[in-house]
């Protein structure tokens, strides 16, 4: 069964998406750490950090493209399951750190002996361990966007309504952990970490198999992203999206669809979340922010919403154009250019990147499979013709 499901997911576009993938994370790793600084196809490993990142990124755009591109599920606050999941691994690097912080607290964090807290609040119970804080990081996202979407989609509240609830969620999360006594390390977050594993973080190795898990993540994120939709559900997603009235007419419960898709999204947000921690080095409140799930939106339009891989491209593409832009003197126009990027979008390439893309390659074999159907029928007239059972009467007439 599971290879039927792969075989079938698996188109052109997406085989390629894959390849390239993984040529990217084997060959980026080994430049780094096998050619000598002086080559030129060595890859620093700030480079490394920075394109795991992107991956990040990616990954996060593929979850809102699994329900806004499939389900019509906008959702302005995905940027929440993302900072969830971080927090879950940033708490477990926190606890990884012992007696080598400021205060040498061998349990609690130098934020909490700062603060004057006695003991350790029981929600961070467990994180000291791996497994519990990798399972917390599916667990947490996916029970917040179970709860959320429960009440939400029973309600049948939908489109722009949906969509400013989702924004009100992730602004009241940023307002709670602001706050020093939940016991997350308030404005300044989680940082200073030390290893993961027991392996040094800022090593170059670490770094370079941070990145390699960050890729087979989004490998594994893609794959089950393409399995749901061209199955069967992925067909009743589409409906859903084109004609929710219709498709629950037809009898389809739309609530447990659009409630299992959104759970499935804020749990790979969650997972982009928490590689993303030990790559940057931080996470703190500021992730939380609505802006930041409005710009992952704004990645998925313009690399092409309902493709998959123009949502992962067009986090890459967006990411390494703001990278360029904010490091130079156009910094403070980043945003006005990011809002003028999705205007220009929208009114020229309203399919995104791959969308336009693909229409254009459709029409192109489209018109060449006309003219190959025109050749063959002018040569069967005229090989008729030569052999006497058409003649040039019959064709005039």
């Amino acid at each position: 069964m599971t290879p039927h499901i792969l075989s079938r997911s698996l188109n052109r576009s997406a085989t390629i998406f894959l390849l390239v993938l993984a040529a990217l994370g084997i060959l980026l790793p080994l430049s780094n750490l096998l050619l000598p600084e002086s080559s030129f196809l060595h890859v620093p490993t700030y480079l490394i950090s920075l394109f795991g990142k992107y991956v990040c990124y990616a990954i996060l755009a593929l979850s809102i493209d699994l329900i806004w591109g499939y389900c019509g599920i906008l959702s302005l606050g995905h940027g929440a399951f993302f900072a969830l999941g971080g927090y879950a691994m940033g708490m477990y690097l926190m606890r990884q750190i012992g007696d080598r912080g400021v205060y040498a607290n061998p349990v609690l964090p130098d934020f909490m002996v700062f603060l004057n807290y006695k003991e350790l609040p029981w929600y961070w119970t467990g994180f000291d361990m791996f497994w519990f804080a990798a399972l917390m990081v599916l667990v947490v996202p996916g029970l917040l966007a179970f709860c959320f979407g429960w009440l939400a989609f029973r309600s049948r509240v939908t489109g722009v309504y949906l969509s400013i609830i989702t924004q009100a969620m992730t602004y009241a999360l940023l307002l709670a952990f602001f706050r020093n006594d939940f016991g997350f390390g308030g404005n300044n977050g989680l940082t200073d970490f030390k290893d993961i594993l027991g392996f040094n973080i800022q090593a170059d190795g670490t770094r370079a198999a941070l990145f390699v898990l960050s890729c087979l993540a989004l490998a594994i994120g893609f794959l089950i992203c393409r399995a749901v939709v061209t199955s069967k559900l992925g067909k009743v997603l589409i409906a859903i999206r084109d004609a929710e009235s219709r498709t629950r007419f037809l009898g389809y419960r739309v609530e447990t669809y659009k409630l299992f898709v959104f759970t499935l999204s804020a749990c790979m947000a969650g997972v982009a979340g928490a590689l993303y921690v030990p790559q940057v080095g931080i996470i703190n409140p500021g992730e939380f922010a609505p802006a930041n799930s409005i710009e992952a939106v704004i990645w998925v339009a313009v690399g092409g919403r309902g493709t998959l891989v123009g949502a992962a491209l067009g986090a890459v593409v967006v990411n390494y154009a703001k990278t360029v832009f904010t490091s130079g003197p156009l910094a403070p126009y980043w945003l006005f250019m990011l809002g003028a990027l999705f205007v220009l979008v929208t009114l020229l390439l309203p399919k995104g990147i791959i969308g336009t893309f693909n229409a254009w390659w459709e029409g192109r074999k489209e018109r060449g499979q006309a003219q190959r159907d025109s050749a063959i029928a002018a040569a069967a007239e005229s090989a008729a013709r030569e052999d006497g059972v058409i003649e040039p009467t019959m064709v005039k007439r």
